[in-house]
């Protein structure tokens, strides 16, 4: 790995072909291809993107209980989703290995270790040896999510080397809760990935905002999500479709730096890979004056406790 300061990141800004993992997954494959000809040493993807965000559960009354269209569409997702266990990640991880890239990538996730009967919005870590280094699924589903979304834990509450870069990577909007934040700082982050289904909605203040904070890089990726994008055998295709927008999921990729200020301002409505140059000696100028866990903490006064154990519902022994 070049030791360099400075290195070059990569925000895949694209679509899945909805709920068609293989698809989804080609689609994927080729950009980390193009971020990596591009010399980018890391490649970002949005929030279960692979195979696709549940886009139907407010367009098609979800919250409607015993519903025979919410059981079908459910079971179309959990048919999709990704199992790591199975090796659904294995050519991702391949092709992360030999172009020496890495990746973060949102999954839903048909978690093998959970029964692999629920979903899981799920952030994958993937370095550039091609090992998944970690796992992080979402602490908490937001709203209509948690209709088809099991919340998390705290097991990949992780940070990863890169360079002279820490990253880490949280899911949408727990990229609001300050102690799941505060837990990524305490571990030397300085490089964070927000991860989001797309929307300029989401990423235009929280991005800048977190980067003032933590003084640290942060990259909100974004996917985007069109009618079209839908494919024709989508069970419910009519109702989910029904009155739909141009957009949504509009994107709002975006890049601030420790100052707060935009490197890569929101990119609306194209689907693209986007590019920024990052310099690990800005991180170093701008802790200067402030640390959030360094000079300017008091442990003493305030301390953060995180369990960071995999949550399972049995454990077996003999």
């Amino acid at each position: 790995m070049n030791m360099s300061s400075q290195m070059k990141v990569a925000l895949a800004q694209i679509a899945p072909v909805w709920l068609n993992k293989q698809k989804t997954l080609e689609k994927v494959m080729n950009s980390i291809n193009e971020a990596a000809q591009q010399g980018a040493s890391l490649v970002t993807f949005g929030e279960t993107l692979l195979p696709g965000y549940p886009f139907w559960v407010e367009r098609t009354d979800g919250a409607r209980f015993e519903s025979q269209r919410q059981k079908e569409i459910h079971a179309h997702y959990l048919r999709q989703a990704v199992n790591i266990e199975s090796g659904d990640l294995e050519p991702l991880c391949r092709l992360s290995k030999q172009l020496q890239i890495a990746v973060i990538i949102g999954i839903a996730e048909r978690a093998g270790d959970r029964g692999g009967h629920s979903v899981y919005c799920t952030m994958v870590y993937v370095n550039q040896d091609g090992v998944i280094t970690h796992t992080h699924r979402k602490l908490m589903p937001t709203h209509e999510e948690r209709l088809t979304w099991s919340p998390g834990d705290g097991n990949g509450l992780q940070v990863q080397p890169l360079g002279k870069f820490t990253v880490g990577a949280l899911n949408c909007w727990e990229n609001w809760m300050p102690l799941p934040r505060a837990a990524l700082y305490a571990q030397g982050e300085d490089l964070h990935v927000a991860i989001w289904p797309g929307g300029l909605h989401n990423t235009k203040d929280i991005t800048r905002f977190i980067a003032k904070e933590s003084r640290s890089y942060v990259v909100s990726v974004s996917g985007l999500m069109r009618p079209h994008d839908f494919p024709d055998d989508t069970p419910y295709l009519d109702d989910i479709l029904k009155d739909a927008s141009e957009f949504m999921a509009n994107g709002g990729s975006c890049v601030a730096a420790p100052t707060g200020e935009w490197i890569l301002e929101p990119q609306v409505g194209k689907e693209s890979i986007y590019y920024a140059d990052i310099d690990h000696d800005v991180v170093l100028q701008e802790r200067h004056s402030f640390d959030p866990v360094g000079h300017y903490s008091r442990p003493d006064v305030t301390q953060l406790q995180v369990n960071r154990e995999r949550q399972c519902t049995a454990k077996f022994s003999g």
